[in-house]
């Protein structure tokens, strides 16, 4: 069996996620499609993790072991044939056997993008946050500081998934602003479930007021999620890049 690693993009938009469900239809399961129509082969397609429904990626890894004559790198493009507009593979290469798009992961690059005006726009609509309270920067990024290291980030995590630990390493948080385009980059080892959308809203509330800077440290201490912020919508989150 040969061992293939995809890269892809994709809006998520349409989409229950990444992971098959009952209730519609996910990402992997119209690669898996695709790939059925190319090959005649049922695959498993392993992702790197789960993007909810409404989250986008740009660098989303996954791989599949299949038997097929098809080069590798051909793969890529005989899979886009069969794919919707909104998904898109990237590169195709064969890869060691014990290679696992999730477990061989070394940290992931998210980026969050916020809307910050009064007025909606269609050409953000579906892929960032519109906040309409006038947001304070310098006090996001003050506040976003007291989150880098490694810590218990058990305030920062939605129900609704089972982990062993809730310790994460958070490398950076870069907080940039263009016009009215406020972009949020996260880099760290792993991430709880919603933990980069409830760390943002919470950056959010700090930046409108509602929570104060040096709060932050007090909500992480205190590993209770009703202490953080909101958790911000989908649209904005998007997986930039996975490290191996």
């Amino acid at each position: 069996m040969r061992n293939i690693k995809l890269v892809i993009e994709y809006d998520g938009t349409n989409y229950v996620g990444w992971q098959k469900q009952k209730n519609g239809l996910s990402i992997s399961e119209v690669i898996e499609n695709a790939i059925f129509k190319i090959t005649k082969q049922s695959v498993n397609l392993i992702g790197s993790g789960r993007t909810d429904a409404g989250v986008h990626a740009r660098g989303q890894v996954a791989n599949f072991l299949i038997e097929t004559k098809i080069p590798a790198d051909k793969l890529k493009d005989a899979i886009n044939s069969k794919l919707p507009s909104d998904i898109s593979i990237i590169s195709s290469e064969e890869v060691d056997e014990s290679f696992h798009a999730r477990y061989s992961s070394k940290g992931k690059w998210y980026s969050y993008t916020i809307l910050n005006r009064v007025e909606p726009s269609p050409f953000y609509n579906k892929y960032a946050a519109h906040i309409k309270y006038k947001l304070d920067l310098d006090k996001m990024i003050k506040a976003s500081k007291y989150l880098i290291g490694q810590h218990d980030f058990a305030a920062f995590k939605s129900e609704g998934s089972s982990v062993k630990t809730t310790v994460r390493t958070i490398y950076k948080i870069d907080i940039n602003k263009d016009g009215d385009i406020i972009r949020l980059d996260f880099e760290g080892d792993g991430f709880l479930y919603n933990m980069v959308r409830i760390i943002t809203g919470t950056l959010i509330d700090v930046g409108r007021g509602k929570i104060q800077t040096e709060d932050v440290q007090k909500i992480l201490n205190s590993k209770d999620r009703r202490n953080a912020g909101f958790t911000a919508p989908a649209c904005g989150l998007c997986l930039e890049k996975v490290y191996y």
